[in-house]
């Protein structure tokens, strides 16, 4: 299959890398990647709903082929403004549907606990949220976060061959890592071999990590859990039962503070439900938040 080729949006402050599969008179979906991936995260997925949304996959800034921000803002709050800029731009009029993975989970909860006027529904797909236990596959993140420590530690990373580097990161994320397809996995590698030339991809990582455990320890009034429960649309969580990166245990709390959440447990799935099930990933939109944000 032919991969949807990304585009550069100038939105004035900042320029953001898009790959769009447009569908006239069709509601928008806005899909927002993890720590370390692209739009390529959701091809997948948009090949199961083309046609039915105007689908929309973005480079977050710093990732994929995205510049970095200018004002170095790489928190989830930071990453949501450039996101709420795309909203901007293709829905001036209304709202979009927001669908976030991992990290992408936590910017998007970020834009509807802050700008609920521009988010229809919200889909989160294992998301990176403050949970009191620690997936068994990201222990080491805290080390990670680390200054000198982390840095040292990633730059070392980026001599392992890229090939090796991406079936490491597929192999942590998927359950059965063969379900991956195999024009998506040859660009992802294509991708890690364009950013190792980069030389501001190994902070943007480092400085989206660090933002984003800071969130976790936020006792303000914007805390990640206390802006889900001031969004009051429909919600869909998903939570790959064998994630060992987001525990899926941490579903519950979803269940018990988003004011009108569906959470759902997917068997046989690990971090990337949109990558490993994306039949599973589009019924249970179609199905669950489509009928939900018609019936408000």
């Amino acid at each position: 299959m032919t991969l949807i080729e990304a585009q550069e949006w100038d939105l004035g402050e900042r320029v953001l890398m898009v790959r769009r599969l447009p569908a006239a008179d069709r509601p928008t979906l806005v899909m927002v990647h993890g720590l370390g991936g692209s739009s390529l995260n959701w091809v997948a997925l948009m090949r199961h709903l083309e046609g039915e949304f105007d689908l929309v996959a973005l480079d977050l800034p710093g990732f994929g082929a995205s510049p970095p921000p200018r004002d170095g803002n790489y928190t989830p709050a930071g990453h949501g403004r450039a996101v709420v800029a795309l909203v901007k731009a293709l829905q001036p009029g209304g709202p979009v549907h927001l669908m976030g993975n991992s990290l992408g989970g936590a910017v998007s909860v970020q834009i509807a606990g802050r700008r609920p006027d521009l988010v229809e529904s919200l889909t989160l797909i294992s998301p990176a949220m403050p949970h009191g236990r620690v997936g068994r596959g990201n222990a080491h993140l805290p080390v990670v976060a680390i200054p000198g420590v982390g840095d040292a530690l990633v730059k070392r990373y980026a001599q392992v061959p890229a090939e090796a580097r991406m079936q490491a990161t597929v192999d942590a994320c998927f359950t059965e890592p063969g379900r991956l397809d195999n024009d998506v996995r040859q660009a992802l590698i294509d991708e890690v071999r364009q950013r190792d030339a980069l030389p501001y991809a190994q902070d943007a990582f480092l400085s989206s990590l660090r933002g984003l455990m800071a969130s976790f320890v936020d006792a303000g009034p914007r805390r990640p859990w206390k802006l889900a429960s001031q969004y009051a649309g429909p919600v869909l969580a998903l939570y790959g039962e064998d994630d060992v990166l987001v525990d899926a245990r941490a579903a519950s709390r979803a269940a018990r503070t988003f004011p009108n959440a569906e959470v759902v447990l997917v068997p046989d799935c690990g971090h990337v439900a949109q990558m490993e099930h994306p039949d599973l990933v589009a019924d249970l939109f179609r199905s669950r938040v489509l009928a939900a944000s018609v019936s408000l």
